[in-house]
């Protein structure tokens, strides 16, 4: 049984999970009824195919992006080397290009007609053939490419974290710092390296745009083309509901595997524990840099190129009005999201009973669908709310008799709040696991209030 103290936090969190599982049970009901047709052609044409492409971009993504993440976290929090200062914050400016941005950069750069290749068929000759950008391992690179700050951030975090005593002592006894790094530094970072493979997964499900342009199909792509192909909205919204049940897997396993395992709460360390010299200083510059450069410095100047060649002459007012919009928006949309992530990830520390974690877990499975299906849930929940609710509600009041949910401002914040709750509550969860329950017990004791 919940202790009292406990029991403040299920209205909170089942109110939160009520909330975004009311879109979501849209895709659950649209199983009332199955064309049995379009299943069958699925299912003989696309389907094990898809799930196999599927399947092989998620374990792709998933190591690609928990070797880079962790050995660039590893290498800019614990080791100074040339140019690591600068590099510490550098690498996350990739959360910046969308993934079908830099898809499109690439192939725009490295396709048979793209400048890469026409300048290598001038230097080696015309019957040069290299390999084809559009291809399995093509659209798993841009992916990594896009998705390892994820891991990295928490990684670093985690790393940071660990302080002096716990390398030291490893040192003290013999251990390398690859044999310390193996068996201390990284199981202590495991609960932050899960949380952002996690979330790097669910993007790679969720992902169309990148995977589109590089014509490789997936779970995602059937969805659209059932969508649009078929103009079976039902058979699409199905296929959805089947992605959310991946969602709930890759949840599921990260919990499993992250265990009982807690990550280090020590203070911080001020200064870098290894410092590397000569060639290892030289390979730990050269490596942080071609991620950088790959993943944000070449895909910026090809974009300002095309900007400067076309895009400046459309260029006017209008453009203004519309970054201001976006701003407005983003903010209100982070500012809500992180407040409500916040809460549940004090809900999932101070009241950590089975019914709170369900509802937590249930509140994170948004961000693996693709943005238009989420879309089309909202507006198939709050059209009912509008006809059933609020239409009838505002004539009995004398109102106009409206729809005031459908296309309203709440309907799109529902929306951003829906499909990144996952990447708020991660970092957010992450960094409160880190906290003693003493520390909040003593301060308590001494007066001061605070959640729980």
């Amino acid at each position: 049984m919940a202790h009292p103290a406990q029991r403040r936090w299920y209205p909170i969190a089942f109110a939160i999970a009520a909330l975004v599982l009311l879109p979501l049970s849209v895709l659950v009901l649209s199983w009332h009824t199955v064309d049995r047709e379009i299943w069958a052609h699925l299912w003989d044409t696309q389907l094990p195919r898809l799930l196999g492409n599927t399947l092989v971009l998620v374990l792709g993504v998933g190591c690609g992006v928990t070797v880079l993440g962790v050995s660039l976290a590893w290498l800019t929090s614990l080791c100074e080397f040339p140019g690591r200062r600068w590099l510490d914050w550098a690498l996350m400016l990739p959360f910046a290009i969308p993934a079908y941005v830099l898809a499109f950069v690439f192939v725009g750069l490295l396709d048979f007609a793209g400048p890469v290749q026409s300048l290598l068929r001038e230097w080696f000759g015309s019957g040069l053939r290299l390999p084809r950008v559009r291809s399995t391992a093509g659209v798993i690179t841009v992916l990594v490419l896009v998705f390892y700050p994820y891991v990295y951030l928490l990684a670093r975090t985690a790393f940071l974290a660990q302080g002096k005593g716990l390398m030291e002592a490893a040192r003290v006894l013999g251990q390398s710092p690859w044999q310390a790094f193996w068996r201390v530094a990284l199981p202590m970072a495991r609960p932050a390296i899960g949380a952002g493979l996690a979330l790097a997964i669910m993007e790679t499900l969720a992902d169309f745009g990148a995977v589109s342009v590089f014509n490789f199909d997936t779970f995602t792509t059937a969805i659209y083309k059932t969508w649009y192909g078929f103009f079976s909205l039902s058979s699409a919204t199905q296929l959805a509901s089947l992605l959310l049940l991946a969602v709930m897997l890759v949840l599921y396993g990260e919990h499993r595997a992250r265990g009982a395992a807690r990550p280090a709460n020590e203070r911080p360390r001020g200064k870098a524990l290894y410092h590397l010299r000569g060639f290892k200083a030289l390979a730990a510059s050269a490596w942080c840099g071609l991620v950088f450069l790959c993943a944000f410095v070449i895909p910026v100047m090809q974009l300002l190129v095309w900007f400067w060649q076309r895009g400046r002459f459309d260029l006017d007012e209008r453009y203004t009005g519309l970054i201001l919009h976006t701003l407005y928006l983003g903010g209100t949309a982070a500012a809500i999201t992180v407040g409500v992530a916040l809460l549940l990830a004090f809900a999932r520390r101070l009241a950590p009973t089975r019914s709170i974690r369900s509802a937590v877990g249930l509140a994170n499975l948004g961000y693996a669908l693709p943005g238009s299906v989420l879309a089309v849930a909202i507006m198939w929940a709050f059209s009912y709310l509008d006809r059933e609710l609020v239409i009838p509600l505002s004539t009995w009041l004398g109102g106009s008799g409206k729809p005031l949910l459908l296309g309203s401002l709440a309907a799109l914040l529902l929306a951003y709040l829906i499909r990144f709750m996952a990447v708020a509550y991660g970092p957010l969860e992450s960094s409160l696991a880190r906290i003693r329950p003493s520390l909040p017990e003593a301060s308590r004791s001494l007066g001061i209030g605070g959640p729980g």
